[in-house]
């Protein structure tokens, strides 16, 4: 963020604990807003109408296609979140960092979706798909990146609270209402990105972020590039441990999510009207569960001064969410799976930017970290899917080995967590003040 003095802006990467008494409240009601915005119509389609949109197009080879959208889009998400990530981390504009990517990001999303619906063949699916990936990343990173810039690390417990409850909203409200639209996919596709497109300036408008032109310019040099357009090499321990165990949290629930469709039809035997019917109490009963979670757990860990405990917590009652219906394919299996992981991930999304922003190694290239650490996120609903595409193939169709094989995944990325070295925030202050 920058400063006055006198007439002349003083440049600061973050603020620390004495420059803010008060939470910013107006930073998560933004974040919260745009997550929501972007995220709830990207799960709308990625979860419920993309898999949807393949069976009209290919229904032999559903699962297969469904994977490889998936794999390509993970492969563009990743470089993506690097690539401007970095470029934002670097914009020097009167209307700061943050802000023309966004923008620019929402309406991009908005083209690439259309676009998308528009394709009839595979080829066309997979080339449309990932140029969104492209736009709907440039609005991910950015934004993320207010919680750094301006946001005191003894705030960030109840901002990223905040910030989850837009974000559970999306995560889980999005497939309630891109249910409504499996009768007419093409309509529910384009009204999702009408959405997406209003992420980026609601969220603008709400921060007003100032001028980054105070900021100093950097000359192109290797180690410039090394450091804003790579996946960080120095102080990163904890940001890798962080990032591969809520990358398996999130894989857990989201191969279960990307394929739901086809466990409701295949594993619990409904029609299309049940299909319908229990993609809307799930993800009902996810979003209520989660919302509930989400709002007192991210105070609670600012109390508790821990991230990773809470983490933990949450991928245990992940864990025994998933395996549930593994022990019978009645429907109401799929309740309790809603009921249990709707909890854990309640508390997993409340202080999952709290960690984040905790773990990074460098303020400066916050942008491009965050960017990485959401692949956490946003990279688990592409490799959800193909994890259950490779269970279900070997399987020879049976869905079964899906849900212990999830359930051990988010126990594993609970432990990882565990070994996370807490209050680099603190530490981090404490070198900037000297």
């Amino acid at each position: 963020m920058s400063q006055n003095s006198g007439n002349t802006p003083a440049w600061q990467d973050t603020v620390l604990d004495s420059q803010q008494p008060k939470a910013p409240i107006k930073i998560g009601i933004a974040t919260g807003i745009g997550a929501l915005l972007w995220l709830g119509p990207y799960l709308g389609v990625n979860a419920v109408l993309l898999p949807a949109k393949v069976e009209q197009v290919i229904p032999s080879q559903k699962a297969q296609v469904v994977a490889l959208l998936a794999s390509a889009a993970m492969i563009v998400a990743t470089l993506a979140n690097i690539v401007i990530g970095g470029f934002s981390d670097l914009t020097r504009s009167k209307w700061g960092r943050r802000t023309p990517w966004i923008l620019i990001g929402s309406v991009g999303s908005l083209i690439t979706l259309a676009w998308f619906n528009m394709s009839g063949t595979v080829p066309m699916m997979v080339i449309s798909w990932s140029c969104y990936q492209i736009f709907l990343n440039a609005i991910v990173a950015p934004l993320l990146a207010f919680l750094q810039d301006q946001v005191a690390p003894k705030h960030r417990g109840t901002i990223s609270s905040i910030y989850a409850f837009g974000y559970v909203i999306g995560q889980y409200g999005g497939q309630v209402v891109g249910a409504q639209f499996l009768g007419n996919v093409g309509t529910g596709i384009l009204v999702m990105g009408f959405l997406t497109l209003l992420s980026g300036p609601v969220a603008a408008l709400i921060v007003r972020e100032p001028s980054s032109k105070g900021m100093p310019k950097k000359s192109f040099t290797f180690n410039m590039f090394l450091q804003n357009f790579i996946f960080p090499l120095h102080n990163a321990k904890d940001f890798y441990l962080a990032l591969f165990g809520k990358m398996m949290i999130n894989t857990a629930t989201t191969a279960i999510m990307g394929y739901q469709l086809y466990i409701l039809s295949d594993y619990i035997k409904l029609n299309t009207a049940g299909q319908q019917k229990y993609v809307s109490i799930i993800s009902m009963i996810l979003m209520v569960t989660a919302i509930v979670m989400s709002i007192s757990a991210g105070p609670v860990s600012d109390k508790m001064h821990s991230r990773k405990v809470p983490v933990f917590i949450a991928a245990l009652l992940v864990a025994v969410g998933v395996i549930f219906p593994a022990f019978t394919n009645a429907s109401w299996s799929m309740i309790v799976y809603g009921l249990l992981a709707g909890l854990g991930m309640g508390i997993f999304f409340a202080v999952d930017q709290a960690l984040n922003l905790e773990v990074l190694p460098n303020p400066q290239t916050a942008a491009k970290d965050l960017g990485i650490l959401n692949l956490a996120n946003t990279g688990s609903q592409i490799l959800g899917p193909i994890v259950a595409a490779s269970i279900v193939t070997a399987a020879h169709g049976s869905y079964f080995g899906i849900f212990p094989v999830c359930a051990a995944l988010a126990l594993i990325g609970g432990v990882l967590i565990l070994f996370v070295n807490e209050h680099r925030d603190v530490k981090a202050q404490q070198e900037e003040a000297k």
